[in-house]
């Protein structure tokens, strides 16, 4: 009876070292490494990045002597690779003569624009004396609905629903429609 000469004597099972496969350790502990590599990126980007730190993995799967620390190993790859593409980005610059301006928006006719004035006060000067008192403090000085309840000595309701009257009626106003909607 010939023993070959390429074999190593048997050990027993429990004195041999249990590497879990490539593909068992990716299932085992693929979301752990998919936070890491969102921490490193955005979203978007982590699945690639992980996906290459794997593939560098894979092909040193053989090399690495320690398999309890494969997560460190996994994670360096991790970040040399987006510190790689980080390094690679590529910033795109070019030099012109003219900076590229947008064209210039016309200014509004100044005559158009007092016509636009004049309508609206027209319109404000239709309106109920209190609902106007109203509409002018709180548009035209900027005064918030407290601050106009204050002054017109109702409450904080009424001059929500008086503004909100008068408002309706200035955009039904017929002077107004054209001006503003033309």
């Amino acid at each position: 009876m010939t023993t070959p000469a390429c074999t190593l004597p048997a050990q027993p099972a429990a004195a041999r070292p249990s590497y879990p496969s490539f593909s068992s350790y990716v299932r085992a502990r693929g979301p752990v490494l998919m936070r890491a590599a969102r921490s490193l990126t955005d979203p978007n980007d982590a699945e690639d990045l992980l996906q290459t730190a794997l593939a560098k993995t894979f092909v040193a799967w053989d090399r690495i002597e320690d398999h309890r620390a494969l997560d460190g190993y996994v994670r360096r790859a991790l970040l040399n690779t987006r510190t790689s593409q980080w390094r690679k980005r590529k910033v795109d610059e070019f030099v012109c003569d003219e900076l590229p301006e947008p064209d210039p928006v016309p200014a509004p006719d100044p005559a158009e624009l007092q016509g636009l004035r004049d309508a609206m006060w027209r319109a404000i000067m239709r309106l109920p004396p209190r609902q106007r008192a109203m509409v002018v403090l709180r548009y035209y000085e900027d005064l918030s609905e407290a601050q106009t309840a204050e002054v017109m000595e109702v409450s904080v309701g009424t001059v929500k629903s008086a503004v909100s009257r008068a408002l309706a009626k200035l955009r039904e106003d017929e002077e107004l429609a054209p001006a503003l909607f033309g």
